[in-house]
This record gives structure tokens, C-alpha cells and sequence, in this order.
């Protein structure tokens, strides 16, 4: 093989383990910043029985019904606690900040953050729903199932 040849070819492969080590790093620093979306039947239980429960420490998004009474406020600044619920189970929020106009209880919303314990999560952000006539789909496909099973959880589905 020739030099210039040679040349080429060291050429051609430090361009494909450039790209290749770029693509690895965008994808590593990509992992780190999603957001699963979660009802609280799948926060304590597991999507199905081939997926595991978020792990401890881990950023998702949940989606559920604010709990009627549920709602606590902290008299002396924006701290607020409230329980999501869904058919299968309820898990706590914690929320620092100003909530949405929408936020009641009875409500549907989506809270992004971090799982602290099994059943409590501290919330970065609260999203209340806008309007009748739009949900996400999967918040859609959430609620949808739970209101098919709302009485179960009057059975003590409680944690």
C-alpha cells in the first residue's frame, strides 16, 4: 500500500472513531436528562412485571389526581405538600414554589422530579391541567385507566 494511500485510510478511520466518540457522549449526556413519565401505581408497583420501580434518586415526571383534603401549605412560606393518586396507589409530594391557578384538589397533574423515598417524591415543577379539551396522551391514557378503577382505591390501596 502506498503512503498516500495509508494516509487516507488513518484518515477515514480517525473520522469515523470522532464521530463515533461524539455520538457516545451526546447519548451518555442525553441519559442523564430524561424524565420518565409515572402514575403512582407504577411508582410503588412497576409499569408491568418486566419492568422494575424507579430506583431512589431518579428524575421523572408523575401524573395523577390530587387527593381531596390532601393539600397542606406552609403558613410561613411557598412549601407545599399534597398526595397524587391513581387506582392502583398514592405517593406524596413535596413542591418549593408558586403552584399553577389550576392546582386544586380532585385536579390532575403533573409533577417533574426527584424520587426521594419509595412513596415520596420532591417535586422541581407542578403542572396543572389547562383545559378540558387537551391532555398529553399519556397523562390522557393515565387518568383514563384510573378513573375505570376509581373504587379500588377506597378499598385500602393506601400506603
Amino acid at each position: 500500500m502506498s503512503l498516500p494511500a495509508k494516509t487516507r485510510l488513518y484518515g477515514i478511520v480517525a473520522i469515523i472513531c470522532g464521530v463515533v466518540v461524539t455520538v457516545a457522549l451526546m447519548l451518555y449526556a442525553l441519559r442523564s436528562n430524561i424524565d420518565l413519565f409515572y402514575t403512582p401505581g407504577e411508582i410503588l408497583y412497576g409499569k408491568n412485571e418486566t419492568q422494575q420501580k424507579p430506583t431512589q434518586g431518579q428524575r421523572l415526571r408523575i401524573g395523577g389526581m390530587v387527593m381531596p383534603g390532601s393539600v397542606q401549605r406552609d403558613s410561613q412560606g411557598l412549601q407545599v405538600h399534597f398526595t397524587l393518586y391513581d387506582a392502583r396507589g398514592e405517593v406524596k409530594v413535596s413542591y418549593q414554589g408558586i403552584l399553577p391557578d389550576l392546582f386544586r384538589e380532585g385536579q390532575g397533574v403533573v409533577a417533574q422530579g426527584v424520587l426521594e423515598s419509595e412513596t415520596h417524591i420532591v417535586a422541581q415543577e407542578v403542572l396543572a391541567r389547562h383545559d378540558e379539551n387537551y391532555t398529553p396522551p399519556e397523562v390522557k391514557a393515565a387518568m383514563d385507566e384510573q378513573h375505570q378503577h376509581a373504587p379500588a382505591i377506597k378499598g385500602g390501596n393506601r400506603i
